[in-house]
């Protein structure tokens, strides 16, 4: 595969995805694992501009929020689906915006809005010191926002499937046999999870918020909201190259505070949810081999 392999935990389940497919594997209450895939048809393949540096973190990011919300939606209708009844409803449109402005009202309220508020109500005068107190809120509310979340039985299952997800991927990057046992020797820690995206895009948040100081309240609001494509743009570059060079020390350095994150979402998996992951991988792969063999067949046609 040219293009890397990504994923998320779902219910009861993993979505993994490729450049032009995504596929969700469920264990449904009677035991067997049920597989749905959709084809992706992203923007950045039909306009050059949204392939570019930062704006294709933006579409990137956008994509992948959209296809999470429809797996999640499809895992949740299998995980309660009676025996050998078929559960592969998706969301609306309507009900998938409004999930996904939800979703993000949310994040930037708690993680943007939030902490720059507090931050204004402290006496600090100086701009620079300003945006250094307001990025330690910041984080410290996610991290804090993270441990708390971990601590919830309901999630232990959900961080579970995380890790199985992330050794499913490290151990096909890995060149390795996909089995449940063979898989479950890798780690469950992977450079592109999306924590160490999130706290990259705190850390990157400090650097491009320096140079506005400390602007009045209402323009503290606004300037949170409106950079957040930018700075998830120059997140999603930081991330996408360490993914190229995880053999470089000084890049795993840079990115071991994110790397140490993972642990507070991840737990270690059992071998059934290893293979509901390694399910859900193996649907993609087959359909971006297949998509491969027609652009080939298509481009020998033209030739």
């Amino acid at each position: 595969m040219s293009a890397p392999i990504g994923g998320q935990a779902v219910l009861e389940g993993v979505m993994m995805r490729g450049p032009s497919n995504w596929a969700v594997a469920v264990r449904k209450p009677n035991g067997q694992i049920a597989e749905v895939c959709r084809p992706i048809e992203s923007v950045m393949k039909r306009h050059r501009l949204f392939r570019l540096p930062v704006v294709r973190g933006v579409i990137a990011l956008g994509e992948s929020l959209a296809i999470g919300f429809r797996a999640l939606a499809i895992s949740a209708n299998y995980a309660a689906a009676e025996d050998n009844q078929e559960a592969e409803e998706e969301l609306s449109k309507g009900a998938l915006v409004f999930a996904f402005l939800l979703a993000i009202g949310f994040a930037i309220s708690l993680f943007k809005v939030g902490p720059a508020l507090l931050a204004d109500l402290l006496p600090i005068s100086n701009g620079v010191w300003f945006v250094l107190v307001e990025g330690c809120i910041r984080v410290t509310v996610f991290v804090l926002y993270l441990v708390v979340i971990s601590l919830l039985p309901d999630l232990r299952r959900v961080f579970q499937y995380h890790a199985a997800e992330h050794k499913a991927i490290n151990a096909f990057e890995a060149g390795e046999e996909l089995e449940p046992q063979t898989v479950q020797r890798f780690s469950l820690i992977h450079p592109r999870c999306g924590t160490a995206f999130l706290l990259w895009v705190m850390v990157i948040a400090v650097f491009v918020f320096a140079f506005f100081g400390r602007p009045a309240w209402y323009w503290l609001i606004v300037s949170r909201i409106l950079l957040l494509p930018v700075i998830a743009g120059l997140a999603y570059e930081l991330i996408r190259f360490a993914g190229k060079h995880t053999g470089n020390r000084v890049v795993m350095t840079l990115l071991a505070p994110g790397l140490w994150l993972q642990r507070l979402t991840t737990r270690e998996p059992t071998l059934d949810q290893l293979e509901v992951s390694i399910a859900a991988l193996r649907e993609v792969l087959a359909l971006e081999a297949t998509d491969d063999e027609m652009v080939a067949d298509r481009v020998e046609v033209m030739a």
